[in-house]
């Protein structure tokens, strides 16, 4: 019976359509709000209470945007779920208060420039939930490509 590694995150854009992305300090590429699921714990219990730790903020989560199946020799197989968070409000991101520990920084970023700043894989999930989000769907990926392409 397989038992991947689960991990969750948040998409979440502001006001110019632009995609958050944080400079985590263990990381030398920039990555979603998100982590590893815990025992006991659901996909979407994992991504608000990550969000919560690493923002500091309880923005309503929404709906699922993309499943990604992502084995890796290293780390072995993981199933990556990534969730709308919306509009970030500018009142909101004036709460941040970022992990210090985990988080040194957090930008807004167009999506174009997604694979200038992080690894291929993420940023090809990041492109599929934007999509998934603008058609109202959910998209399946393995290793953030959708099957046969």
């Amino acid at each position: 019976m397989a038992r991947p590694r689960m991990a969750s995150g948040a998409l979440f854009f502001d006001d110019h359509g632009r995609v958050m992305l944080l400079e985590p300090t263990y990381k030398d590429y920039r990555d979603i709000p998100g982590g590893y699921v815990d025992a006991g714990e659901s996909p979407l219990q994992a991504c608000v209470r990550e969000v919560q730790e690493e923002l500091g903020i309880a923005p309503e989560i929404g709906r699922l945007l993309v499943v990604d199946w992502a084995p890796s020799p290293s780390e072995g197989d993981k199933v990556l779920y990534l969730f709308d968070g919306g509009t970030l409000a500018s009142q909101l991101q004036a709460q941040i208060k970022l992990q210090a520990s985990e988080i040194k920084a957090y930008d807004f970023h167009p999506l174009e420039a997604v694979d200038d700043l992080t690894i291929p894989r993420l940023a090809r999930r990041i492109r599929a939930a934007a999509v998934a989000r603008h058609e109202g769907a959910v998209a399946y990926l393995e290793h953030g490509v959708p099957p046969g392409q």
